[in-house]
């Protein structure tokens, strides 16, 4: 998850708590421990994880002890931060029902990092009154997606879209052929992630339909979505369609440089116009040609990414970037250039330098003096700033 990759990363530069979920109160009764741990790829040394104790479960009534709960919970977690000798406080939030923790922890500076569309819904809602009034109060906004940006960018003058990103060194650097992979026919139309309703099942079943002579590779765990099943359940009887499953992510990362075109099969609605998939520069890091569904987040880079509009132009756009146009040094450098511009390690050091610069002249000029942002060996920035 975004949230994961740039939280990790925010600990080359400060020290940083992750505040795991709490534990619900039938896990106290029941003396079960839940495991909830942050999944970045990357943690540095200023990166620290808080798993609230069990007496201070999630809790929903009365009031007054929900909020009880919540303020040693947070307590309990910037303790961990004073510990190590800060002296200023950043809360960084995720979601819009973290909102309580604004009025219940003192801080120094505020953050919201919007990810994604939390109503889920397909057709276009107004923004949630929580959530405004979480745009509102905070410091600074960064904002993953332009459809998002443009729709919730108006509430804080403090507002930075940011795109999501790729740790291009793991996905760039050749990997040998996954061996499930080795005796399916080729070509391989490719795609890797969650097998989800965001999908658009019915243009995969026309592409496996008309294209008996592509196979189509999907990797990825199903979302239990009802809606899907009888899709799921057509595919898997043809004979040009390789349901590969879940994969642990550095098993993942071999897949998309193996196939002879990515795609990236979206339904148009009211949700996915917000989203902002990862697989994206994913995708771009490995070289290989790229069709996706013209929604947002893809219609910026119609120069390394094919925008069909409908189920015959997916058909030909496939066909064409399976041709030797699209398979040169050249073109496969544009590509890699492009994802590289979004590497994790690029986009987090804008993050940082946004909060050492809200934290005041003197956390800017020691940022600017710590590290370039791609060098990883770099020590935390607050080991001469708390």
């Amino acid at each position: 998850m975004v949230r994961h990759h740039i939280m990790a990363r925010l600990g080359r530069y400060f020290h940083m708590v992750w505040v795991n979920p709490a534990h619900q109160w039938q896990e106290i009764l029941s003396a079960r421990r839940q495991s909830a741990n942050a999944e970045g790829n990357v943690s540095y040394p200023g990166f620290a994880e808080y798993t609230p104790e069990f007496w201070l479960p999630e809790l929903y009534h009365p009031a007054w002890l929900v909020e009880l709960s919540l303020r040693e919970r947070l307590r309990h977690a910037k303790r961990v931060l004073t510990e190590k000798g800060c002296k200023k406080t950043v809360l960084y939030l995720w979601r819009p029902e973290f909102e309580p923790a604004l009025h219940l922890l003192p801080h120094d500076l505020s953050c919201y990092h919007l990810e994604d569309e939390y109503s889920f819904s397909r057709v276009e809602l107004p923004v949630d009154p929580v959530e405004a009034r979480v745009l509102t109060a905070v410091n600074e906004v960064f904002i993953l997606s332009p459809a998002l940006y443009e729709k919730k960018g108006k509430f804080n003058p403090h507002t930075a879209y940011l795109p999501g990103g790729v740790d291009f060194e793991a996905y760039s650097r050749p990997l040998p052929q996954p061996k499930d992979l080795i005796p399916i026919p080729r070509p391989l139309i490719g795609y890797v992630g969650s097998l989800k309703w965001q999908i658009d099942w019915n243009l995969l079943l026309f592409l496996t339909g008309r294209h008996p002579e592509w196979s189509f590779v999907l990797v990825g765990p199903p979302s239990p979505h009802p809606e899907i099943a009888d899709a799921l359940q057509t595919l898997s009887r043809r004979r040009n369609v390789f349901f590969l499953g879940g994969k642990p992510s550095a098993e993942m990362i071999a897949y998309p440089q193996h196939f002879d075109v990515c795609i990236m099969p979206y339904g148009l609605n009211d949700y996915t116009r917000y989203i902002y998939p990862l697989k994206l520069h994913e995708y771009l890091a490995g070289g290989k040609p790229l069709v996706g569904t013209p929604i947002a987040s893809l219609t910026p880079y119609p120069e390394v990414i094919s925008l069909p509009q409908n189920a015959e132009q997916w058909s030909a756009a496939i066909a064409a970037a399976l041709g030797t146009a699209e398979n040169t040094d050249e073109r496969r450098a544009a590509r890699q250039s492009l994802a590289k511009q979004h590497d994790w390690e690029v986009l987090v050091h804008k993050i940082a330098e946004t909060i050492a610069q809200s934290l005041g002249p003197a956390y800017a000029d020691r940022l600017s003096q710590h590290v370039q942002p791609t060098r990883r060996e770099a020590s935390p920035l607050t080991s001469d700033i708390p």
